[in-house]
Formats: structure tokens, C-alpha cells, sequence
């Protein structure tokens, strides 16, 4: 009796809490609009003014379709299927402002969404989305001067190969005869060198900063930081010194060859994402005497003592996400400068281990170098 009043006890009292939690649940406003990131003409995905993203999956034939956004840990979204044969769902929830690597699972089996755009990221092309961002303004396409970014192949004696990078020069690089500073800036684990310009909107965060004077003109170079490959959990085991190799050995002297660069520690920088930040962390402090400003973008944080009997640099960077773990990055920056160095620490708010983040770090960070 004891028990089944005290089963009944925890029944109601989940009953009142499920209640409270539906009711205090907003109405999801039906302002969708097709996602900036879709294929042309195509309807679906959709998003709203309040951050919930909606999917249409046309597979009639199919039992089961869900789609990895929308409840975490917990699955995904699972869609429900129309009489038209299509399957439709939305995110129970808003979604974080920004962009979104998704893919949709169709009785079982991986899929990318036939209505979007791919982006290379877990180490395939997978679907993206965009959810509109209150500060969207600073990356968004404008009438104003814009850069370059071009594709090179540099040789690399050391992979026995000729490998891919992207480089952006600002506006007017080409008419001029200015030489410039350069920012190495690398993608995280699963990315590669189209993630800064693609998905991050590198070029056009540069282009919105230099139209309103707020930034110093500079290149940007992103490479393919996987010299040798890993798989995701074994990261431990990546070694760092043939990338280290091909940076610093192969790929910095090619532009500086091949680009009007000022060749010169203090006007190079290096800066990653996630594993590109645990890549720049290593190369910085292994060769002080190549990069002058370092920035650690969701990828852990410099201490002090990192930097014992080697040469200070001319900026610290570090930065998360408000939903990663903002109280190391902000302890870190305090740390850093009551040790008497130039660090600047940011986080974002309302973001996590995703691009939003880093758009925004970038954003705080490019004012800062070559100071």
C-alpha cells in the first residue's frame, strides 16, 4: 500500500511539473521562412523568429525519419510522417543563433537534407543551418569593398605532395603595393580549410571591419590542419610535428614568396578553433620566434608558466562559449594579466562549442592584432 501511494505520489508530482513545463513552453510562433543556408528554391529547412527550425523529408516509402538537431543528447527531432508521404518536424525548442551542422536519419541510415546547403564538418559534408542572430550585422553580406579569397596549392616536400589552402586579401590588395600582416586562423577536428570562410564568414567579418575603420587591413590563410589522421576519442594520439612542419616550414614561406606580406614574427599571428586552438597552442610555444599574437578560440588557454624562459608575445587571445566553460577562459585572462601580459579573454553569450562562437571571437579578436 506504502508503495503504491508513493509511486502514485511521484506520478502526480511529475504530472504537475510536466504541466508547469508545457505551459511555461512558449507558443511557437508560425513566422517560418526558409533557412539562409538552402538550396535555391527549395522550401525546407525552415526557421523562425523565435529560433526553432522546422524539416520536411520527402522518403514515402520510409518507416522512421528524424533529424540530428533539436533535443541533444536525446536523438535528434524525429519527424512525423504527412498523407502526402513526406515527413514533418520541429525542434522542440529553440535552437542556439547561428550556424548548425545537422544530418537526417532515414530508417536508420545517414542522409544529408536534399533542400540545404553542405559544409565539411565530422569529417563528411554534412547539411547546415542557419538560425538568425540578433548580431548577425557583423558578418552579413553588404555593399561595401570586399576581399578575396582564393584558392593555392603549395608543394609540400615533407607530405610528399602539393597541398590546398585558402588565403583572403582585403579589399584593394591587388591594386595596391602595401604589404600586410597575416593571420593564420584553423578549423577544428572533423573541418577543414573551407570551414573559416564558409561557415565562419572569415572574408566577410574582415570586409564589415575594415569598410568601418575599426581594423588594420590584414590576410587571412586557412590550411588543413590533419597531417595525419585520427578519429574522434583518440585525439591524444594526433602529433603535432608534421603539421608544425608544414606550417611553419612549408606554408609560411610560400605566402610570404608568394603574397606582399610583412615577413616578420610581430606581424604574423596564428589563431584556431577547438583543435585548430590546441594546434596553435603547440606550434606557438614550440616556435616563439615565427608568430607574434596568439588566439585560442574554444581551444583550452595559455598559463604563464607556458611561458618560462621563452619570449612574451605581443597578444593573448581566449575565448568560449557562455555554455562551454567560461569561468577557465575569464580565470586564465585574469591570470595572464596580473602576470604582466597583454590577454584579452571573451566569452559569448548564449553560444556553445559551435560557429556562433567563434564568429564572434574572431570579430573581438581581429581589432586587437598587429597593434
Amino acid at each position: 500500500m506504502k508503495n503504491t501511494f508513493y509511486r502514485n505520489s511521484l506520478l502526480a508530482v511529475f504530472l504537475i511539473w510536466f504541466g508547469i513545463a508545457q505551459a511555461q513552453q512558449p507558443a511557437i510562433i508560425e513566422d517560418f521562412k526558409p533557412s539562409a543556408l538552402n538550396q535555391p528554391q527549395q522550401e525546407y529547412p525552415m526557421v523562425n523568429s523565435q529560433g526553432y527550425a522546422r524539416f520536411k523529408i520527402i522518403a514515402p516509402a520510409a518507416d522512421s525519419v528524424r533529424v540530428s538537431l533539436g533535443l541533444g543528447g536525446r536523438g535528434g527531432t524525429k519527424l512525423t510522417k504527412a498523407e502526402d508521404g513526406s515527413w514533418m518536424g520541429t525542434t522542440e525548442g529553440p535552437m542556439d543563433e547561428g550556424f548548425h551542422y545537422y544530418n537526417v536519419r532515414i530508417d536508420g541510415g545517414k542522409f544529408n537534407d536534399p533542400g540545404t546547403l553542405n559544409y565539411y564538418g565530422s569529417i563528411r559534408w554534412e547539411s547546415g543551418i542557419e538560425i538568425p542572430a540578433k548580431d548577425q550585422d557583423f558578418y552579413a553580406l553588404k555593399n561595401v569593398p570586399h576581399g578575396n579569397v582564393q584558392q593555392i596549392l603549395f608543394p609540400s616536400p615533407s607530405t610528399n605532395t602539393s597541398r590546398r589552402a585558402f588565403v583572403y586579401t582585403p579589399p584593394g590588395y591587388e591594386k595596391g603595393k602595401g604589404k600586410y600582416p597575416v593571420l593564420y586562423l584553423q578549423h577544428g577536428w572533423g573541418e577543414d580549410e573551407t570551414a573559416w570562410m564558409n561557415q565562419g564568414r572569415a572574408n566577410l567579418i574582415m570586409d564589415n571591419l575594415i569598410a568601418e575603420g575599426k581594423i588594420k587591413p590584414f590576410i587571412i590563410v586557412n590550411t588543413y590542419g590533419m597531417t595525419n589522421e585520427v578519429k574522434f576519442g583518440k585525439l591524444r594520439e594526433f602529433k603535432i610535428e608534421p603539421f608544425q612542419t608544414v606550417l611553419t616550414e612549408e606554408l609560411v614561406p610560400y605566402v610570404d614568396a608568394n603574397f606582399r606580406t610583412i615577413a616578420k614574427k610581430e606581424q604574423r599571428a596564428m589563431a584556431g578553433l577547438s583543435m585548430g586552438g590546441m594546434e596553435t597552442k603547440t606550434i606557438t610555444l614550440n616556435k616563439p620566434d615565427v608568430f607574434g599574437y596568439y588566439g585560442l578560440l574554444s581551444g583550452g588557454v595559455y598559463a604563464a608558466a607556458d611561458f618560462k624562459d621563452k619570449p612574451q608575445p605581443k597578444l593573448i587571445f581566449i575565448s568560449c562559449g557562455s555554455k562551454e566553460r567560461p569561468e577557465g577562459v575569464k580565470k586564465a585572462g585574469e591570470e595572464l594579466k596580473a602576470a604582466g601580459f597583454n590577454a584579452v579573454s571573451f566569452v559569448s553569450e548564449g553560444t556553445a562549442h559551435e560557429f556562433q562562437t567563434w564568429r564572434r571571437s574572431l570579430y573581438q579578436m581581429a581589432p586587437l592584432l598587429f597593434k
